[in-house]
């Protein structure tokens, strides 16, 4: 039996514990328009996520404030109970409306977001829960002690950040183990390079969201069509090109693209296959220098 296609990715342990895949899946898009209410097709949304566990994705990706709520929602109608699944989910940003994203820090709601997880999910503890964003109205330390509070006392196994510098991983790391980070980084975007440079040296996994988002300079944008070209020469998408260099950049890599089609959820995990040469990553390194 040939391997599932997401297994050529690799693998990484959280916290040196806990193997993933390094191709996961992202569960925001399963949600509906804007990233609120439910998905205009159910039944695809749950296939999908099925999907991705068939095509070997052990790492899927959500938070509370998909839907909010919906996603983790479809997580658990369509993986539970998650045999061999890592399942991550984030909390710390209120949706008041469509399109706001507002962060609220406040120890007793984090604990909140983490027990309604819980029961969401129906886990007795979370695999890894994220601080979706550091709250600058409430002290970092409070925040970061609460995440100690919920590992000992086992309702979270391990902890991650997101969109965080690289001093502000070392606050929260003096306060609890942290086991992965969540930027914004991708073929266009490299503001989160001394992130990623750091995470590899500590072997912190490190988790690009929007991985694909550079996939617009193949329409001209930028003054660059290098990465049509590459993806041209390997006969592949160019969505695949940019997942296939974040997981040659760095071995602490983990992407988590997301969709609501299975035609596009196969075409990305696709992209762990693709193996880009030593002249390959040069040019599409250049691309934002």
């Amino acid at each position: 039996m040939a391997p599932a296609p997401a297994s050529t990715s690799g693998t990484f342990d959280l916290g040196g514990t806990r193997t993933v895949t390094r191709m996961g899946f992202g569960a925001m898009r399963v949600t509906g328009e804007g990233i609120w209410g439910q998905p205009r097709d159910r039944d695809e949304a749950l296939l999908v996520l099925r999907r991705a566990v068939d095509l070997g994705v052990n790492f899927i990706d959500t938070a509370d404030s998909y839907g909010p709520f919906v996603s983790e929602d479809l997580i658990r109608e369509a993986l539970h109970p998650y045999d061999g699944l890592t399942i991550a989910t984030k909390g710390g940003l209120v949706r008041p409306a469509a399109g706001e994203w507002i962060p609220l820090g406040r120890p007793e709601y984090l604990r909140q977001c983490v027990e309604m997880s819980l029961r969401r999910l129906d886990v007795e503890a979370i695999d890894l829960w994220q601080l979706h964003r550091i709250d600058p109205a409430v002290p970092a330390e409070e925040q970061f002690g609460l995440l100690a509070n919920l590992v000992a006392e086992g309702k979270v196994t391990q902890v991650g950040l997101s969109q965080v510098s690289v001093a502000e991983l070392e606050a929260a790391r003096e306060v609890v183990d942290v086991v992965s980070v969540q930027n914004l980084y991708n073929v266009a975007d490299r503001s989160s390079q001394d992130l990623l440079d750091h995470c590899e040296r500590e072997g912190i996994a490190f988790i690009p969201w929007f991985p694909i988002a550079g996939s617009h300079l193949a329409d001209g944008e930028g003054g660059t069509d290098e990465l049509s070209l590459v993806a041209g020469e390997l006969g592949a998408t160019t969505a695949q090109v940019c997942l296939a260099w974040l997981l040659a950049k760095s071995p602490v890599q983990l992407p988590i693209p997301g969709t609501s089609r299975i035609a596009h959820l196969e075409e990305n995990v696709a992209a762990s296959s693709i193996e880009l040469s030593e002249a390959h990553m040069a040019r599409l390194d250049a691309i934002a220098s």
